[in-house]
């Protein structure tokens, strides 16, 4: 069984663990991480959540992979070549350390601009950011245990936010910011 899902209020510390790591990532990336940035729900200010930092490394190409995962695994990262999603490189932490996942996704994908809208979304609307917190926390509850359902749960109020996050990035004319690190 997988670790228990637990959803905490948002701590302080989540963006300076997020600095640390990403300048770490940039040390050993160097040029091949065209931005790195901290994606996910410790990203936005204010918002619950499991106390996981995501990190987004944007590339040019996944090939070759050796020019991302050998300096990724000289960190001690660990490559999780059976993420069945192919839109993205995907690793984990060391063993031994806090838990962290590390998306490596083509710079200008859809994937890639996905995180960085809802994030930035999120962190311009914090009602929006509430409900979705409301949503996990319920979610949690009911599945504590099974890591896949609560992820599937989630699928309807992530694409509602998704909507509004389109016609917001539309009306705004939005484009990401510069890269966290």
């Amino acid at each position: 069984m997988s670790d228990p899902i637990v959803i905490v209020d948002y701590h302080p510390d989540w963006p300076g663990r997020f600095r640390a790591l990403g300048a770490q990532l940039r040390g050993a990336l160097g040029p091949v991480a065209l931005r790195i940035d901290h994606i996910g729900s410790t990203a936005v200010p204010g918002l619950a959540a499991k106390p996981i930092i995501d990190v987004q490394v944007s590339v040019a190409s996944f090939e070759p992979l050796d020019a991302i995962r050998a300096p990724l695994e000289a960190l001690g990262w660990v490559y999780r070549g059976d993420n069945p999603d192919l839109a993205k490189r995907y690793f984990r932490e060391a063993p031994g350390t806090r838990r962290t996942h590390l998306h490596v996704r083509l710079l200008g994908s859809w994937a890639e601009q996905h995180a960085l809208l809802f994030r930035d979304y999120l962190r311009a609307h914090p009602d929006n950011a509430a409900r979705y917190a409301a949503v996990k926390r319920a979610l949690a509850r009911r599945y504590r245990a099974d890591r896949h359902a609560y992820t599937e749960g989630k699928g309807e109020i992530i694409w509602e936010i998704t909507a509004r996050a389109h016609a917001w990035h539309m009306a705004m004319g939005w484009v990401a910011g510069p890269s966290d690190a």
